[in-house]
């Protein structure tokens, strides 16, 4: 067991809290850091369902990318979602932890797990956040030998275990390199293109910006917002639990397995 305060400590090794963006709101977001933590839950969103899980897990804090509040509250109504939620985890004393931005830019987040996980090597920044200090929104790289879409298609979902894309194919050319940004990252599409990408992986595509590839004669896979971004839950886990063993502490961790993207294809 160990308090909530040194989970959050060992959070900001991986993710510091300055790498996040301006208009982000990372960090406790529920609970005390005092409070004592033998369990935690990973999970890409505070819901529900979540909770619910949390509850019967007997979890003590919850640690999610993305945070469960963004804008003031200005009530906290038990019979509207959000607010039942509230209850849920103060009554139940769980405390709710998030790294959102920071964990896209942190070396061995976000990116960097979805550049792996769709066998990129020779990886580098995409989107210069702080240029003095180097941090960077998505990644390039490259793969290990020449594709056509389709293959690279293949990879994708085999990496991020889904079972649909979908593609613009802006180009006929095949597929070495590639540039990504996990979530929502459609408004750097003509970035990729200037840097030279093969193709560009992202989530949330809209028409203009599928049209805009085109023009731009780059590929265009969007693998959805849920898609490009959950496999981070795991490593996530992986770390917390690898963090603790160093230290010598009993911490149980353990991931969100309800949860499943919100979009259906019929």
């Amino acid at each position: 067991m160990m308090k909530c305060q040194t989970v959050m400590d060992i959070l900001e090794r991986l993710a510091p809290k300055k790498m996040a963006e301006d208009w982000d709101n990372p960090g406790l977001l529920a609970g005390s850091p005092q409070q004592e933590v033998h369990k935690v839950m990973t999970c890409l969103d505070v819901s529900i369902p979540v909770v619910e899980a949390a509850i019967k897990e007997s979890v003590d804090m919850i640690v999610a990318h993305h945070p469960m509040i963004f804008k003031g509250v200005r009530h906290l109504r038990t019979d509207l979602y959000d607010g039942k939620m509230f209850q849920m985890l103060l009554s139940h004393n769980i405390a709710v932890y998030a790294a959102h931005t920071n964990l896209d830019i942190a070396e061995g987040g976000v990116n960097d797990v979805l550049a792996q996980a769709v066998g990129l090597e020779k990886i580098e920044s995409f989107v210069i956040t702080d240029a003095e200090k180097g941090f960077s929104l998505g990644r390039i790289g490259y793969l290990p030998q020449v594709k056509s879409l389709d293959e690279f298609v293949m990879d994708v979902k085999k990496g991020l275990h889904i079972s649909h894309v979908r593609i613009v194919r802006g180009s006929n050319k095949p597929v070495r390199k590639v540039a990504l940004c996990s979530g929502a990252g459609a408004d750097f599409v003509s970035k990729a293109a200037f840097k030279g990408a093969d193709v560009y992986l992202t989530g949330d595509v809209k028409y203009h910006e599928a049209q805009g590839a085109v023009q731009q004669g780059i590929n265009l896979i969007d693998a959805g917002h849920f898609g490009t971004e959950f496999p981070v839950v795991q490593v996530l886990a992986d770390y917390l639990t690898a963090e603790a063993a160093k230290m010598k502490k009993d911490l149980e961790v353990i991931t969100d397995n309800i949860s499943q993207d919100f979009f259906e294809f019929c």
